[in-house]
């Protein structure tokens, strides 16, 4: 998050994840197909247990560190970007990835990653960074980091699809043990 957010920008941020990525059904809103909300649907929903406006709303999305919503151009929907649990089609294209992307992850799955892979467990995709340095933040938040390396142009070349998130995500449905390459010793 950015420095310049408050705690309570910073809640509110973490309720808008749950909501847009996992369960807009506890605040009775729905998503359509793509994932996207109604703006007043959700700020009405969000009246009774959080004050914001559409001000603060648009003020969050555009100052969220992780770039994790979208606002469609007109103003009147809103998205995350990926992350969801649900199924939605966030309309990503078809995007060649480089020749190497990378995953950072506990020490904790190791072992279960070494043998099957990467799985999206509860989300749709697998998240992969573009560089290392993301990759090793990632895993400094699951405990003691693991990075691995993902041999992704050669996942491309076997023809198993990639997509880009908007904010510069990298996402497949998962990842093979045989394009993976655990890196050595502590990140």
């Amino acid at each position: 998050m950015s420095h310049s957010r408050n705690s309570a920008d910073v809640r509110l941020g973490r309720l808008l994840c749950r909501i847009l990525r996992h369960h807009p059904e506890q605040v009775g809103i729905t998503l359509d197909e793509h994932g996207w909300a109604d703006v007043e649907d959700l700020l009405a929903a969000l009246a009774g247990c959080r004050p914001i406006d559409r001000a603060k709303l648009e003020e969050i999305v555009r100052t969220d560190a992780k770039q994790r919503y979208s606002m469609s151009a007109d103003g009147r929907l809103i998205r995350a970007n990926q992350g969801h649990s649900i199924p939605v089609d966030v309309e990503l294209p078809l995007t060649r990835p480089p020749e190497l992307l990378w995953h950072g992850t506990g020490e904790k799955y190791a072992a279960s990653i070494d043998a099957q892979g990467l799985l999206p467990k509860s989300r749709l995709y697998v998240h992969l960074s573009s560089d290392e340095e993301t990759a090793r933040a990632v895993g400094r938040r699951h405990g003691r980091p693991v990075l691995y390396q993902v041999r992704s142009g050669q996942m491309w070349a076997d023809g198993i699809p990639f997509y880009r998130s908007v904010n510069g995500v990298w996402l497949t449905r998962a990842v093979p043990a045989r394009y993976l390459e655990r890196q050595p010793g502590p990140i």
